[in-house]
């Protein structure tokens, strides 16, 4: 193991930024693909922005068996490296990848085939939305796989510290999207298909790099390339992300039927909230990268018995996000109309817009708070206690937002509201769980 890449000893505030920053960057890459989209998407129309809304809500169901693959693999291969069982990451960094293009079949075979139903479900009511939505939905279903496998190579290199090989996968990729989009949603005349199309290629890209580098970069000392999977280590790595994967799918659900909800409001409003997310996607995906990073961190020296480390390591994370959380707070709620207009220059969506990232960005704190810690519970193993939480309180904004949302109440204001507030206690009673864990881990290890 490299010294930049060995997390059980050295500066810890030093060692956290190095693992982190290249994770928050290919956080901010991926989010950028999405961001990409919406710019050239955009000038087709909120229809378009709409229709790509829609079918985005089913591909993100895909998240939930990614990240049962990926929070299992990084927790499992971390801990195994703290313990020097170079083996044994082997056996689970190979076992992951078999699990990952089985998952995605499966997943890409059922979005491709029920297309049509799962679109309407929303009762849009605008024909020429719902066909784009189809097919978009159609097209990046059926290239699913490249999504499925991305992550996981990803979660191999970052568990053992390199992460900086997953970022330089995704910067290739990003760049090729930069330049597919336009050609073949413009010139080519495809609209959304052709911004489907785009996102598949560069994603298809961003594999072909991750693979070549797996052969050459080994991970970790030991390392030569995928076996066949092993039971025992599936079993590891399902027991670990299983929880996550439930919050993540359920979370898809409540966001799904809550989309409903907005859907009610007109096509103005969904692709309101399709921006809007993408805007606030800049403090969701650096906490979730920066939670892989101290997961990871805390992995190995939880592996290793470095009980000071491990203390000491989300002590410092917590600081570094709490930060960001209110830089970012306060760039939402100051800066919404410009940040809105970049996406969306005209229209009726855009006091929607506005209007969203005001509220939603009073809960930027607590929701980096939340995740970064969460990755604290993920690094220890313990994936299920922050998932309970999670689901219980995101759950509890279906019938929040429908209640809300009515016009005696807040009308549409009455959903965003749901969500911002849902997300501070989460916050809150994330620290609680914390400070209960810590006290747990100096008392009994």
């Amino acid at each position: 193991m490299s010294n930049k890449s060995n997390l059980l000893e050295g500066n810890i505030l030093s060692k956290l930024i190095w693992l982190a920053l290249p994770i928050m960057g290919t956080s901010f890459l991926q989010m950028a693909y999405n961001l990409v989209d919406m710019l050239w998407i955009g000038r087709l129309g909120a229809g378009a922005v709409a229709a790509v809304g829609t079918a985005g809500f089913f591909t993100w169901f895909s998240l939930a068996l990614v990240r049962l693959v990926q929070t299992g693999t990084e927790v499992t291969i971390s801990q195994a490296i703290g313990r020097k069982d170079n083996e044994e990451a082997g056996n689970l960094a190979a076992s992951a990848i078999w699990m990952s293009i089985a998952f995605a079949i499966v997943f890409a075979i059922l979005v491709v085939s029920f297309a049509s139903p799962l679109i309407l479900f929303f009762g849009i009511n605008d024909p020429n939305v719902e066909q784009m939505g189809m097919t978009y939905l159609r097209i990046v279903g059926g290239g699913i796989i490249f999504s499925f496998i991305n992550p996981v190579l990803s979660s191999i290199y970052n568990a053992s510290g390199k992460s900086n090989v997953p970022f330089i996968g995704n910067a290739v990729g990003l760049v090729a999207n930069i330049f597919l989009d336009p050609i073949f949603i413009f010139i080519f005349g495809l609209g959304v298909a052709g911004a489907a199309i785009a996102t598949v290629l560069a994603q298809g890209l961003v594999s072909i790099v991750l693979i070549l580098l797996l052969f050459n970069v080994h991970p970790f000392e030991g390392f030569r390339g995928p076996k066949h999977p092993k039971l025992v280590s599936v079993s590891k790595i399902s027991e670990i992300g299983i929880p996550v994967a439930i919050q993540s799918g359920l979370f898809t659900v409540f966001g799904i039927l809550i989309a409903k909800v907005i859907a009610g409001f007109g096509k103005d409003a969904i692709a309101a909230q399709k921006v809007g997310v993408q805007i606030e996607a800049i403090s969701y995906m650096t906490a979730n990268g920066f939670a892989a990073a101290v997961g990871t961190f805390t992995g190995q020296n939880y592996g290793a018995g470095n009980k000071v480390r491990v203390i000491e390591g989300i002590k410092t994370g917590f600081v570094l996000m709490s930060m960001f959380g209110i830089l970012t707070t306060g760039l939402l709620y100051f800066f919404a109309e410009p940040l809105y207009r970049i996406f969306i220059s005209k229209g009726d969506s855009i006091p929607i817009g506005i209007e969203y990232l005001k509220i939603l960005g009073l809960s930027q704190f607590f929701m980096c708070v939340e995740i970064t810690l969460s990755g604290f519970f993920n690094g220890m193993g313990k994936t299920k206690p922050p998932a309970i939480m999670s689901v219980i309180f995101t759950g509890s904004r279906v019938p929040l937002a429908y209640i809300l949302s009515m016009p005696v109440f807040f009308g549409l204001s009455g959903v965003w509201w749901t969500i911002s507030m849902t997300s501070m206690i989460k916050g809150v009673l994330m620290v609680w769980m914390s400070l209960r864990l810590i006290r747990c881990y100096k008392e009994n290890g």
